[in-house]
Formats: structure tokens, sequence, C-alpha cells
């Protein structure tokens, strides 16, 4: 789906997701997915210019893959380091720690997809 994302979109988004992952019986790992497309879809708001990007939800044998394509070139870099009262600069060592895999690719047209994907069989507590 193509979208413009706003402050309350990544609530919309995992409302969707989770209704995905409820009717391919996914729900183990609904939580971490949903936590990491919060994390991505924030990074959209806060770093793309336009708020502009397209969100594919993927039913895997493995479990889902989430992805999030937007045109702006920047690639995101999970910091070194980060202050624990810092209010930001910590989604994507979340996004790291909540899931089975994720990165980014970048597009030779100047855009990326950043991507995670939760396994069902390992699913999270």
């Amino acid at each position: 789906m193509n979208i413009t994302v706003g402050d309350h979109s990544a609530r919309h988004l995992r409302r969707i997701l989770r209704w995905y992952l409820v009717n391919w019986s996914m729900t183990a790992v609904a939580d971490a997915a949903e936590l990491a497309l919060t994390e991505l879809t924030a990074n959209v708001v806060r770093h793309v210019p336009g708020r502009h990007c397209h969100v594919l939800i993927l039913a895997r044998p493995s479990g889902v893959r989430v992805e999030l394509t937007d045109d702006c070139a920047t690639l995101p870099q999970a910091p070194a380091r980060t202050d624990e009262l810092a209010e930001s600069g910590r989604g994507l060592l979340i996004v790291a720690a909540v899931t089975d895999r994720w990165g980014v690719l970048p597009h030779a047209w100047g855009g990326k997809t950043v991507w995670f994907e939760c396994d069902v069989r390992r699913g999270r507590a």
C-alpha cells in the first residue's frame, strides 16, 4: 500500500498488520512485528521528506516479512551508542532486538527499502 504517514499512522498500520497476522495464524510474532513496524514508521515520519512510503506485508513459510520503501536516499544507521535517557535514536536498536532479521536495501533510483522478518517457529514471549 502506498501511503503518506503522519503522527498517528503507526497505530493504523499496527492494526492492519495484526489483522494479517491473526488471519495467517502468526499471532506469536504480533507484538514484535508491531513494535518494529512502529519504529520504522516513526523513521519515515522523522526522516523522509514528504513522508511518503510503500508498505508491504508478506507471509513467508518461516513467518512474516514487512518492508517500508521510500524515495529518500539517506540510509538509516543504528547508532553505536545511545543516551539511555534520550527521547529518540534507539529505533533501529529496538528493531534489531525484537526481530529475527532486518536490513536496508538501497535502490539505484535513490530510495531504499527497510525490512524486517519475524519467525513464527521462534516466536516471542
